[in-house]
């Protein structure tokens, strides 16, 4: 008898492990390629991506770059698809080098969802949390405020290949330009914002030979942190004014401190978030339409043509709400 009992309860757990292990590998897989990994910006995505996958049942990760490199994304992509994942997720660094991987994805019959690459066209869908021209020229009109509307100022970019980047700087420049025409460009624009290092040194270098030099505008997360750190380096905090998307956690001192001016941003988590949300949609067929509502996008309206799901949902980083937004994990 007690054998018997044992068999049943044996062949029970087997039964129980064969479903668990079947459920499991018909759980729908998905993994983001962002721009680079173990940065601020991209670990809060990260957790985004993770805690929505927990609430959908789906198995999502990210892989993060050790650089900023295009290549390096190609080759991430390339696992993924030899992996089979059921949706790609991409934060491209370079538009242009990615389409052809991107391509060969769709090929597979894997959906692939990109952010910050509207020009993609091999994509199922791109979705951003800012408008070009709103985020551009947020950003500029700020800075205008803090320099009085005239004086030298540089623009800073995370490469001058990621487009995202160097559409908002061309944005900006141009509200520049058509409203504060005392306001002057020094150069054209540096591709230094996603490394802390590069964007010290060049503002160290730039404030070396440009005494005039009254503000940095940096599109990158990394960029306002090593423009304010090169600030204090000179002891010119009040004298030259730094703005720009940043992590808030990362910055948050330099706020306080007054070496970085403020600057907008969308959450990156909810980034990640809606990544996986868009993932889950894509699988389950569910057509994305005009006046639908997305959970972290609102009501959508998207350009069927491009592939876009534009929106704007920015946060102001300043002194007074950087702590609320660093106490997020942002």
């Amino acid at each position: 008898m007690m054998k018997k009992l044992l068999g049943t309860l044996a062949g029970a757990a087997l039964a129980l492990g064969l479903a668990v292990s079947a459920q499991a590998q018909t759980r729908p897989t998905m993994g983001v390629v962002v721009k680079i990994g173990g940065i601020p910006w991209f670990n809060a995505m990260e957790m985004g991506i993770l805690e929505r996958a927990a609430e959908l049942g789906i198995d999502a990760f990210m892989v993060g770059p050790t650089s900023a490199d295009p290549a390096l994304q190609v080759r991430a992509i390339e696992d993924l698809i030899a992996k089979g994942v059921d949706v790609i997720g991409v934060v491209p660094n370079d538009e242009a080098a990615l389409e052809p991987v991107l391509a060969k994805a769709r090929a597979a019959g894997i959906k692939v969802i990109a952010h910050e690459g509207p020009g993609l066209t091999n994509v199922d869908w791109d979705f951003e949390l800012a408008s070009v021209q709103g985020f551009g020229e947020a950003h500029a009109e700020l800075l205008a405020q803090k320099m009085g509307g005239k004086g030298e100022y540089a623009m800073f970019v995370g490469s001058l290949t990621v487009p995202l980047h160097n559409a908002w700087a061309d944005a900006a420049n141009a509200y520049i330009a058509a409203k504060y025409p005392e306001m002057k460009l020094i150069g054209e624009r540096y591709g230094v914002a996603e490394s802390v290092d590069d964007s010290r040194k060049t503002a160290l270098d730039l404030m070396a030979a440009n005494p005039n030099l009254r503000g940095f505008l940096a599109f990158g997360s990394q960029g306002p942190i090593g423009a304010g750190r090169a600030i204090e380096e000179r002891r010119m905090t009040g004298q030259v004014f730094v703005l720009g998307p940043f992590s808030p956690g990362q910055g948050r001192k330099l706020v306080k401190d007054g070496v970085i001016s403020g600057g907008f941003m969308w959450n990156p988590a909810e980034a990640g978030r809606v990544f996986v949300t868009m993932g889950k949609l894509l699988i389950d067929g569910t057509a994305i339409t005009d006046g639908m509502e997305i959970p972290g996008l609102g009501v959508v309206h998207p350009d069927v043509a491009n592939l876009d799901i534009i929106t704007d949902n920015l946060l102001n980083i300043n002194a007074d709400t950087v702590d609320a937004l660093a106490d997020l994990g942002l």
